[in-house]
């Protein structure tokens, strides 16, 4: 990579997320540190505003870059004077691509908090080639959804070898715990994932097939479709419902495994689910669970009610107070498993001392940026995952800055 200004330029800071992420910035790596950053946007009156309002006195210290995603041209001058983009601009099906495309090209590492399946897919099959030529690392989904998942199941995979010497073909995604709501940005982007299935049948076949991100000609895995209904699992031994993450992580998991050479076997099944307790109230939560999942995912599909919820939940830019987010968290255990060895069995505890959907996201996109830019990575170009492109280095990042803990939790009898 030639010479940049800049380290990691975060696009969309004026935004929610993105003052997030300048926050943390600043508080981790300061704005005159050994990181070079800077901040983007489209309107430089409101990006000073935000800054100052950020940073107080410390604003005028962190440069600024003015550019418009309807642009190429300011597009492409960002791009090229940075190692890194950051972005939080969403949903990244309207705003995101020509920022892939240009980065693909000169060979900028980009990382985003993209869920959509279906705008990922035409990005790789579309500039694959070219990334890989010119060594950029495209990164998308590196928030809630789905570094838990994607580092989570690297983790009890690595611990798995090192203990028992085996790769476990099957690991278990349950979800807790957790407090804080999932962004407006988050649910945009969902709501523009289904508006465009609903208008290409095409996009809804992609959205539903498990294997959507692994790499073309080569081998998919025996996993089906996502849990839709109530399941009870004796591993855990709680009832369980639908996870509504589940569509995106999944898919990225599974590309991880394929990116990484398939050393977790031709046979490994990968699913994710909410734990909703034993008994007779267990499975009433369950039930809960999956009937708003199902409900939700069936008039996501309705254009009417699209618009209704558009004005019901928080619009992208708008989110929680600092207070509630000091106040959330989130709480993973990932099981891996091995048949042919009963015995030869892991739990792993992934957790995040922030809301999942803004605390911790905005910590995870920023270590995840920093760590493109500074440390000694050795995968290649390409469009990689959390875990193909950063694995040992990005947990230790986020364990040691981001709050965030992976551990393996005690056996149990």
């Amino acid at each position: 990579m030639t010479t940049r200004t800049y380290d990691i330029v975060i696009w969309g800071a004026t935004g929610f997320t993105g003052r997030l992420v300048m926050a943390y910035m600043a508080k981790t790596y300061g704005v005159d540190g050994e990181i070079k950053w800077a901040v983007a946007g489209r309107n430089a009156a409101k990006l000073t505003d935000v800054k100052r309002e950020v940073l107080g006195a410390d604003a005028e210290k962190l440069p600024e870059v003015i550019a418009d995603s309807n642009d190429e041209a300011s597009l492409r001058t960002l791009v090229s004077d940075t190692k890194v983009v950051c972005t939080t601009v969403g949903p990244y099906a309207l705003y995101g691509s020509t920022l892939v495309a240009l980065c693909a090209e000169l060979g900028t590492h980009y990382c985003d908090l993209t869920g959509e399946v279906q705008w990922m897919r035409q990005m790789i099959e579309a500039h694959q080639v070219t990334a890989e030529a010119s060594g950029a690392r495209i990164v998308h989904t590196c928030g809630f959804d789905s570094i838990p998942s994607d580092l989570g199941t690297y983790f009890v995979q690595r611990e798995m070898h090192k203990i028992h010497g085996v790769y476990a073909p099957q690991v278990k995604y349950r979800v807790v715990g957790s407090s804080g709501g999932v962004s407006g940005g988050t649910v945009a982007s969902m709501m523009n994932m289904m508006e465009e299935a609903s208008a290409n049948p095409e996009i809804l076949d992609i959205i539903a097939d498990p294997y959507a991100l692994n790499p073309p000609n080569m081998p998919r895995g025996e996993d089906g479709a996502d849990q839709t209904a109530v399941e009870y699992d004796k591993d855990f031994r709680q009832w369980t419902g639908p996870f509504v993450m589940a569509g995106i992580n999944t898919r990225v998991v599974r590309r991880s495994h394929a990116l990484l050479g398939y050393p977790w076997g031709s046979h490994f099944r990968y699913d994710e689910a909410i734990l909703t307790g034993d008994g007779p109230s267990g499975f009433a939560k369950a039930v809960l669970v999956a009937g708003g999942t199902g409900l939700m995912s069936k008039v996501t599909g309705i254009e009417a009610f699209r618009k209704l919820l558009g004005r019901l939940v928080p619009a992208p830019g708008e989110g929680p107070s600092v207070a509630d987010m000091e106040k959330g968290f989130f709480e993973i255990e990932l099981r891996a498993s091995n048949p042919e060895h009963p015995k030869k069995a892991l739990t792993a505890v992934v957790t995040g001392d922030r809301d999942p959907g803004y605390g911790s996201t905005c910590k995870m996109i920023a270590e995840s940026a920093v760590c493109l830019a500074v440390d000694d990575l050795e995968s290649a170009g390409g469009f990689l995952t959390p875990a193909s492109a950063m694995g040992d280095l990005l947990i230790a990042r986020l364990a040691e800055k981001a709050g965030m803990g992976f551990a393996l939790k005690a056996a149990e009898e």
